[in-house]
């Protein structure tokens, strides 16, 4: 039985240590094409998050939600980018889509963790410092997501609660 046709909607899931090494994998049907983790819906009601946890577990093995990555380390950016889908793989879409939507988020793992790829679809990966990891993605959506880690997280940073101060003593 074929396979369904993939849904025009998908996640790039930036994956970072608190250093900001950024992991990137290799395509298995395209060598030296490096990336982030990228997946599409696999139904059109599946949430977004759950796309993402599905494709981050399915392409490296890191289990959100698991003892060393717990759920809130992976936050939606609230970015979606719309572009046209490379010819070589327009082919596993329905006749006539030739764009896609992408949802960026970012996972904080602690460290530069071991990696369990999908053979199928990966060959290799890398932990990289994130510019140098932004200039081997083949894909300049990617590349942008990485390059703006840094500031993604300053703004996370400044918008966390404050503590209350102990009242004053008169």
């Amino acid at each position: 039985m074929p396979k369904p046709p993939k849904i025009p909607e998908s996640v790039l899931v930036v994956i970072y240590t608190p250093a900001l090494d950024v992991l990137i994998i290799e395509r298995a049907d395209r060598p030296e094409f490096w990336q982030s983790v990228t997946g599409s819906k696999d139904r059109i009601d599946e949430p977004l998050v759950e796309t993402a946890v599905r494709e981050v577990a399915e392409e490296t093995g890191i289990i959100v939600g698991g003892p060393l990555v717990p759920f809130d380390a992976l936050i939606d950016w609230g970015e979606l980018i719309e572009y046209e889908i490379y010819p070589v793989w327009r082919h596993r879409y329905a006749d006539g889509v030739t764009r896609n939507v992408e949802h960026w988020f970012g996972l904080e793992v602690p460290y530069r963790l071991e990696v369990q790829l999908a053979p199928r679809e990966h060959t290799a990966y890398q932990w990289l410092p994130y510019e140098q990891a932004a200039a081997r993605c083949f894909s300049s959506s990617n590349r942008d997501a990485i390059l703006q880690l840094p500031r993604r997280l300053r703004v996370r940073t400044s918008a966390e609660p404050v503590s209350p101060q102990p009242p004053s003593e008169a």
